[in-house]
């Protein structure tokens, strides 16, 4: 049942505050946004200073930095994503209780960087986990994390059904709990991306394109 904003501004009048189950969820999970203690290269400098006094990064809520997976519910994904680590940040993530969230900082986070030429990087790490926000920059500085913190507070707060067509993914019994973890094969990561995540788009040339280069 759906309350008149006028009756609603005479409730709060009285102390008496009306509101949604879904305002209260969002509201909770919005505020107590917990990232996990983990930096790659040189934007998790950046991720640092965030928490520092200048920037003061409890202003949000997401000052608890959880040294543990288990503990937290946002992975920042800070600095370049080798080969080597992408593994280990996808049992990271896996460890990670639902809700959860991913920030990648930086452009070797999102597409490789000035590496991305290199056989060892990862072109993103969204080709294994799906990512939330993208903070653009080499290093982006504080205040572009800051504003991905708001920018994801802001999509929580959007999260208007528990039900539905429309529910949350984790409360969706067919949804995939935990996302492959890729191995070291002979010359490349197996698989070399998650097709559920990450859908590459496909050029096809046409006829006339194909005789032209001929």
């Amino acid at each position: 049942m759906a309350v008149d904003d006028s009756l609603k501004s005479e409730l709060q009048k009285a102390g008496v505050f009306v509101t949604t189950l879904e305002w209260i969820y969002n509201r909770s999970r919005r505020d107590s946004i917990w990232p996990l203690q983990f930096g790659l290269a040189c934007c998790a400098i950046e991720m640092i200073a965030t928490a520092c006094s200048r920037f003061d990064l409890a202003r949000f809520g997401a000052e608890v930095f959880r040294p543990s997976p288990r503990q937290a519910d946002l992975i920042i994904v800070s600095g370049t994503v080798t080969k080597k680590m992408a593994p280990q940040v996808v049992r990271l993530y896996n460890q990670m209780p639902e809700p959860k969230y991913v920030i990648t900082m930086g452009a070797c986070s999102i597409s490789g960087g000035p590496f991305k030429q290199g056989y060892n990087v990862l072109k993103g790490i969204d080709r294994y986990i799906p990512v939330d926000v993208h903070i653009p920059g080499c290093p982006p500085r504080p205040e572009a994390l800051l504003n991905a913190i708001m920018y994801l507070q802001r999509k929580i707060d959007r999260q208007t059904t528990l039900t539905g067509s429309e529910k949350p993914r984790w409360y969706d019994q067919n949804d995939t709990a935990e996302w492959p973890v890729p191995e070291f094969g002979a010359h490349d990561l197996v698989p070399p991306y998650n097709p559920q995540v990450w859908k590459p788009e496909r050029i096809e040339r046409g006829v006339g394109q194909q005789e032209a280069k001929h």
